[in-house]
């Protein structure tokens, strides 16, 4: 009985309140954004990846290079990825992180990290992402990386061949751990 008037009251305040409703369809179909800055297309290809296995009807990817300013009230869960180069990540990445700490902080959040180097990842990950975001994702994920040589100038191919021994385009993506994030996004929304 008690449920059946909560329910009444709500309905009753909501169809003499159009912008309620409007509220209560627009929450209803919140989206996801993948928000990421890529430098040779790595860190986009496991966007895309992410947009794929996810409903990619409701999921949207901003690349930072190109468009800066997203407004996140449209977006329910926000994953944001970047990738390594010269142990940083992308300045855009860590502006964006910075100018909406607060607005990531009331939303879903999981992250991403493009690397290379294997032996120095968990402090890179801890090291460009802060910790009270790192705290509040739902997952972080270390998602491998690529060098992709064709994509390089002459000093990152030179840089590259002498720091890693890698002389050719080589990919050590991490599909199951780019799984895995996508299982944990998946498994908030109740799906």
């Amino acid at each position: 009985m008690k449920t059946t008037l909560f329910s009444l009251i709500i309905l009753i305040g909501i169809s003499c309140n159009p912008k309620s409703l409007e509220t209560v369809i627009k929450n209803k179909n919140m989206k996801t954004v993948i928000v990421y800055a890529s430098s040779h297309g790595t860190t986009q290809k496991v966007a895309n990846i992410i947009r794929e296995k996810l409903d990619s009807t409701t999921v949207e990817t901003f690349n930072l290079k190109s468009k800066q300013s997203i407004d996140l009230s449209n977006y329910e869960t926000v994953i944001i990825g970047g990738s390594i180069h010269a142990g940083s990540i992308q300045s855009e990445v860590k502006k964006f992180i910075k100018e909406n700490t607060i607005a990531l902080m009331q939303k879903k959040v999981a992250l991403y990290l493009c690397c290379m180097n294997e032996a120095e990842e968990l402090k890179e990950f801890e090291t460009n992402y802060p910790e009270l975001l790192r705290n509040h994702s739902k997952y972080n994920a270390i998602a491998g990386g690529e060098y992709i040589f064709e994509k390089m100038n002459f000093i990152e191919k030179f840089l590259v061949r002498k720091i890693s021994g890698v002389s050719k385009t080589t990919s050590k993506l991490r599909y199951t751990e780019i799984d895995n994030l996508v299982k944990s996004i998946d498994n908030e929304k109740g799906i």
